[in-house]
């Protein structure tokens, strides 16, 4: 099975920036098999239809405004996926609206489509996420390997440890 795992947003606005720094996260925490890839998207759209060309599971995080408490971590599947950036919060979400229904319209779409998405507490510009996401990270890098694992994914813990604040400097 062909796994991607796309990490959205902007790191120059604090919660907007979820997506991408879970991923580096992710890429610290764990050594993937060879058939899961870890792609940071940052705001990129249509362009990144190429990467999810003939993959059969796409999983995707992101800042997700769903009415919820900020940081809450929803998980969101299947056709509900596209519809979940229908009440977008950024630019960027019209361009991954605009990527997924081209996949669907070139039947490039993965068969299996996962969201992790975290309800952000503020995008205003700044580059790192506030406090309140910031306590939901562990939360959410948890879910996205559990569901990794879900589906027969071996991960392997790397032994490097990380301060929270600290661990996000780098991916900026």
């Amino acid at each position: 099975m062909k796994i991607l795992v796309l990490g959205i947003g902007n790191v120059l606005l604090t919660d907007e920036g979820i997506g991408v720094r879970a991923l580096k996260e992710l890429e610290r925490m764990y050594t993937f098999p060879p058939n899961v890839e870890l792609l940071d998207g940052g705001t990129a759209g249509i362009e990144l239809l190429r990467h999810i060309r003939k993959r059969d599971y796409l999983i995707i995080i992101d800042a997700m405004k769903c009415s919820q408490e900020p940081g809450t971590v929803v998980r969101i599947e299947g056709d509900d996926v596209p519809k979940a950036f229908r009440s977008r919060i950024s630019p960027h979400q019209l361009g991954l609206s605009d990527l997924l229904a081209a996949a669907m319209l070139t039947d490039e779409l993965p068969k299996k489509l996962v969201l992790f998405g975290v309800e952000p507490e503020s995008i205003d510009i700044g580059l790192d996420l506030t406090d309140t996401v910031e306590a939901s990270v562990d939360k959410l890098l948890c879910a996205v390997a559990d569901e990794l694992r879900s589906i027969g994914c071996s991960l392997v813990p790397n032994e490097a440890i990380f301060t929270e604040k600290a661990r996000f400097w780098d991916t900026v």
